[in-house]
């Protein structure tokens, strides 16, 4: 077995030599610095296939058995490491599909599953806080409600109620701000004008158009919420 793993270490070698020789010819089309390291992990495999056959040289079936998990496993690697954005991409989406309002990107496009009862919540972070919102396309602009502009760290003690709102409930006054940033997904969009409700007036804040405006593009095709920033 010993003999084997010589053998080995001695056809590694004889194959760096080769790629050694065909790139002083010109025939590798490869840089010094690609065949360098395309030696050095040449020279890793055979040390780490040298070592196994030692440590099994008398199992020789185990020692193969060993090797073909190694390939497996670093093939694995290799594919998952050159394939992550790809992956990363899918997760999303699935994850997008299974929790109502978390964004999945494709490509520039964010995209939102509707939710069971058919409105679509969206999860965005309003200053770095997070914020669950309801799509409002009759809003004209975003609404917090006054735990949400809490949360974002907005000067509540300083705002004045006194833009007039048509709410379901009727006629209200908000205090009108302007946000530093709304994240959805991978859009960010900054000086936002928003609207702030007064205590008690509004359960969930509102994505209104003031941030939908924005954007390049956005629609609802299939049950999802589609949105393109500029």
């Amino acid at each position: 077995m010993r003999r084997s793993a010589v053998w080995f270490l001695l056809l590694a070698a004889l194959l760096g030599l080769a790629l050694l020789l065909a790139q002083r010819s010109g025939q590798t089309g490869l840089s010094d610095g690609d065949i360098a390291s395309l030696l050095v992990k040449l020279g890793f495999i055979a040390m780490l296939s040298g070592a196994v056959l030692t440590l099994f040289r008398d199992r020789f079936a185990q020692a193969v058995q060993w090797a073909l998990i190694w390939a497996v496993i670093a093939l694995a690697l290799v594919a998952g490491y050159t394939y992550r954005y790809d992956i990363k991409e899918a997760a999303d989406r699935m994850m997008a599909e299974l929790v109502p309002g978390r964004a999945a990107s494709r490509g520039k496009v964010v995209e939102i599953a509707r939710a069971q009862a058919g409105d679509f919540k969206i999860t965005t972070k309003v200053n770095g806080a997070a914020v669950a919102m309801v799509l409002d396309t009759g809003a004209s602009a975003v609404v917090l409600t006054h735990e949400a502009a809490k949360a974002a760290g907005l000067p509540l003690d300083f705002i004045k109620y006194n833009v007039n709102v048509d709410t379901a409930n009727g006629r209200a006054q908000a205090a009108a701000v302007t946000l530093d940033r709304i994240t959805v997904g991978g859009i960010v969009e900054r000086s936002v004008p928003a609207l702030i409700a007064p205590p008690g007036q509004l359960k969930v804040s509102l994505l209104g158009m003031s941030f939908l405006d924005r954007l390049e593009s956005w629609e609802v095709r299939g049950g999802k919420l589609m949105m393109r920033p500029n």
